[in-house]
Order: C-alpha cells, then sequence, then structure tokens
C-alpha cells in the first residue's frame, strides 16, 4: 500500500501516498473550517482568510511568497469549502522543503496588514458580484440555503458584502486562532516523496501549531422548500434536489451510481430523454455533495423560459421512473465511469494528494 499514515505527538495527521514513477509532488494542508463553522456575523471569514493568507507574513511579503514558488516552476493555491479549506503546492521532488515552509509559513504567521486587508476585501466583493452575475453559479448558492434553512451549511462560501468590508484584522486573527489547530488539519503530499523524511519535516514546521480547536461542528439538517428570483435573462435556471447521504454512509457509493445513471454523462437518462429526444435544455445534469453528516443530490437544469411548462413534467416522470428500477446495462456503464474516474484520478499527483 503506497499510501502511509503518521499522526504526530500533536495530534496533526501526516499522510503520504508515494508514486514512483514521477518527478514531482503535490502537497498540501486541509483544515477542517469552513462555512459550517462561522457564525452569522462573520459569514465569509473562512473565505476571506483563506485569500489574506497569502498576503504577506512575518518573515516573507507577498510578492516574495509569489517569487519564490515562481523561482523553482511550482503552482500555489487555496479553495474555501462549506466544510473545510485547503491550501496545497505542486513543486518538483526537490523543492518540497520550500514548499512546506511557505504553507506552513503563511498558515502560522500571516501578517494580516490593515491595508492589503482593506484591498483583498474589495477583490472578494468583486468575486461576490461576479458570481451573482453569473446565473448558473448563483442557482447553486440559492439551492443550498433552501436545502439548509437558516444553518450555516447553507450559508455563502463567500460571505455578504457588507459583512465581508466589516472584518478586522483582530477578528481575522481571533478566527485563525481558534480554528486552525492539529487537531482540526490534516498535511498530505503524493508524488515523489518519502514518508519518513516528509513526517520530520512537517514536525518541524508546524510545530508551533495549537493543539486543540476551541470549536465543535453544528449539526445539519435538510429542510428543503422553494426559492424565485425574477431576472431579465434570456434563459430559465433551475435546480431539484433532494436531501442525500453523508459520506461514509454505507450506500455512498450506490448514490454516486444512481446520480451517474439520471443525469452524469451523454448516455445518462435524462441528457438522451431531455435534450436529445425533445430538446428541452442546452444543459442538464446531476451531481452529489456529500459532507460528514448530510448531503444532497442536485439536478441542474438551463432552458427557455417557454420551455419550463413542458420540462418540468418531463423531468419529474423520469424521475419516478428511475425509482422503479434501473437496468443491468446501466449499473454497468456507472460501475465503468466510477472506475474509469477514480483510476485516471490515481495518475495525477495532486488528485491523490487531494484523496
Amino acid at each position: 500500500m503506497s499510501v502511509q499514515v503518521t499522526t504526530l505527538p500533536s495530534g496533526l495527521r501526516v499522510v503520504t501516498d508515494r508514486m514512483e514513477s514521477v518527478e514531482t509532488v503535490a502537497v498540501g494542508a486541509w483544515v477542517a473550517a469552513g462555512t459550517r463553522h462561522e457564525t452569522a456575523d462573520v459569514n465569509g471569514i473562512s473565505h476571506l482568510l483563506e485569500h489574506m493568507a497569502f498576503k504577506g507574513t512575518a518573515r516573507r511579503s507577498a510578492q516574495m511568497i509569489a517569487e519564490e514558488m515562481d523561482n523553482v516552476g511550482g503552482h500555489l493555491n487555496a479553495y474555501t469549502s462549506r466544510d473545510h479549506t485547503a491550501y496545497y503546492a505542486k513543486v518538483l521532488k526537490e523543492d518540497l522543503g520550500l514548499a512546506v515552509d511557505i504553507i506552513s509559513d503563511i498558515l502560522l504567521n500571516p501578517a494580516m496588514d490593515a491595508g492589503e486587508l482593506a484591498k483583498e476585501q474589495h477583490v472578494v466583493v468583486q468575486e461576490i458580484y461576479q458570481v451573482d452575475d453569473t446565473p448558473d453559479d448563483i442557482i447553486f448558492d440559492h439551492f443550498q440555503a433552501t436545502a439548509f434553512k437558516n444553518q450555516p451549511m447553507g450559508w455563502p462560501v463567500l460571505g455578504k458584502e457588507k459583512i465581508v468590508r466589516s472584518i478586522t484584522p483582530e477578528r481575522l486573527k481571533k478566527y485563525l486562532a481558534v480554528h486552525y489547530a492539529a487537531d482540526t488539519m490534516v498535511v498530505s503530499a503524493a508524488g515523489a516523496v518519502d514518508h519518513d523524511a516528509f513526517v520530520t519535516l512537517v514536525e518541524r514546521a508546524f510545530a508551533a501549531l495549537p493543539r486543540r480547536a476551541a470549536v465543535s461542528e453544528s449539526r445539519a439538517t435538510y429542510s428543503g422548500g422553494d426559492f424565485r428570483e425574477e431576472r431579465d435573462l434570456e434563459q430559465a435556471h433551475l435546480v431539484l434536489g433532494f436531501g442525500g447521504l453523508a459520506f461514509n454512509d454505507e450506500d455512498f457509493y450506490n448514490l454516486g451510481a444512481l446520480s451517474t445513471i439520471l443525469g452524469e454523462g451523454m448516455s445518462s437518462r435524462l441528457f438522451q430523454e431531455i435534450r436529445e429526444k425533445r430538446g428541452l435544455v442546452y444543459s442538464v445534469f446531476s451531481s452529489t455533495q456529500s459532507f460528514s453528516d448530510c448531503g444532497v443530490v442536485q439536478i441542474y437544469m438551463g432552458t427557455g423560459a417557454d420551455d419550463v411548462p413542458q420540462l418540468i413534467p418531463v423531468l419529474c416522470a423520469e424521475i419516478k421512473k428511475i425509482t422503479e428500477g434501473v437496468t443491468a446495462d446501466e449499473v454497468k456503464r456507472a460501475r465503468a465511469q466510477t472506475k474509469a474516474g477514480l483510476l485516471m484520478s490515481l495518475e495525477s499527483p495532486s488528485s491523490r494528494c487531494s484523496q
């Protein structure tokens, strides 16, 4: 087995997945701090903190961070989701020490300069506007908010403009101190990496990380409902969804296969019936999201407003039909798609690091 796991005395989990045939290594720190861990008065702070991590540390300016990575031809990035934040890099194997040092530096020693914060708040607000101006993006935020009413799991990852602009350097530092700890973090690497050497690197670089986070995760409860917003657009964007499964549920893979049969790929039932046979949409697909304690199934459709009255009954008929059974050939295709996707991802150090 190529995957090795070591838990340091601090509680920090260190994972490696060695790939003998590559000359690069992907490395990252995954933190259990996302939208669902926020309070209403600072919704969006997880994402803003992710942005600010790259704006300078006690040892490096923002430009130095960028230049040090570019000097070795590496790639450094981050993202925030509803249940975690990730900071990751991809470098040549000889530059792994630099990547670990930079990632630990931006997480443990961020400068949180007030001037840089003001600029980055403006950048995040522009990101909020951009998503709001993209109907096939913002509709999923509306769906999430409706599926998990008045709960952190339903709040937007980017937050709201007024709240984002109100967050201070002191509030960011407090959030970092409370949420970023050894017991809420996994540091992983995949590619040309030696496990024992990597553990030593990580233990040294993250020595100052607090042992325990002072937060707990509130359970999310799927509520469902209906949301509609009228805009002057050429297309109508629709999402129909249901409660799904947590990622450790015994039916996790069965649900994924069902979604594949229903609406993932050109041979799926929804694509064939709604787009190919009837021409009612340009885009239609289903997908699943799974978290630690809940999940959702969502079906997206983009169509002309005049086609909606005809589209909805056809969609509902297909959903009803799939509850009556699937064919052996459909199951075989879903298995093949799942297997191929998994095996293809195993060829990528970045995918294996994230996995």
